[in-house]
């Protein structure tokens, strides 16, 4: 199945749409981004260059095999940074979409096409048994520090 993003005025998606592989094929049997556009364009009355094709498969900016959910070996597939979400937004300059900021003070990993903290990623020390508790790490904004939070 293709993937399609449906970009509005503002460059926010508003819709995500599943376009079967046969109406994204050329004449040489070969899925294209614009046979599948143009095949939208028809049949949802929205122009053909507002549908940006979307990969199932990337997040931050890496494949994941389909069926193992492990990092893909061929990284090729890697598709626009992310598999785009309603009310994300579509950033043609950096062949991207990104979901909306989390936080005032955080800042757009463009090649990971993700959000981080101005003091990177939260830490990854929490033992089996904070797990357990469900322990977890949560931004402060005001702090500007990750802190450790069980429910």
């Amino acid at each position: 199945m293709a993937h399609f993003a449906k970009i509005g005025d503002t460059s926010k998606v508003l819709a995500v749409l599943t376009l079967d592989n046969k109406d994204a094929l050329n004449a040489d049997g070969v899925e294209e981004e614009a046979v599948g556009q143009k095949y939208l364009e028809k049949h949802n009355n929205w122009p053909a260059d507002r549908w940006i094709q979307t990969s199932y498969n990337t997040r931050n900016g890496k494949h994941y095999d389909n069926k193992t959910r492990e990092l893909s070996a061929d990284q090729s597939k890697a598709l626009r940074g992310n598999y785009a979400g309603i009310g994300w937004t579509w950033d043609a300059d950096n062949n991207i979409f990104y979901n909306p900021k989390p936080h005032a003070s955080w800042v757009l990993n463009i090649s990971e096409a993700r959000w981080q903290s101005p003091i990177g990623d939260a830490p990854d020390d929490l033992t089996d048994e904070e797990k357990d508790a469900a322990t977890h790490y949560e931004w402060n904004e005001v702090g500007q520090s990750w802190d450790k939070i069980t429910l």
